[in-house]
């Protein structure tokens, strides 16, 4: 799980291996695997971070990508 920001400041926590897509159009949105869209105030480099940092820390990784 990782913690995000919607639009209007509020975080909420999102799992980040239902993650099918980040795109930045600008805002960034992130398309699950059921196709729910979310809009996020994150870049898209910050939420592919914090989804690397999880799948390391679920699968104890520690190799720089």
């Amino acid at each position: 799980m990782i913690r995000v920001t919607r639009l209007d400041g509020r975080p909420f926590v999102v799992n980040a291996e239902l993650i099918k897509y980040v795109e930045e159009t600008p805002d960034t949105v992130l398309t699950m695997r059921d196709g729910e869209r979310i809009v996020v105030r994150e870049s898209a480099q910050e939420v592919v971070a914090r989804a690397v940092s999880y799948a390391r820390s679920v699968r104890g990784l520690v190799a720089d990508v």
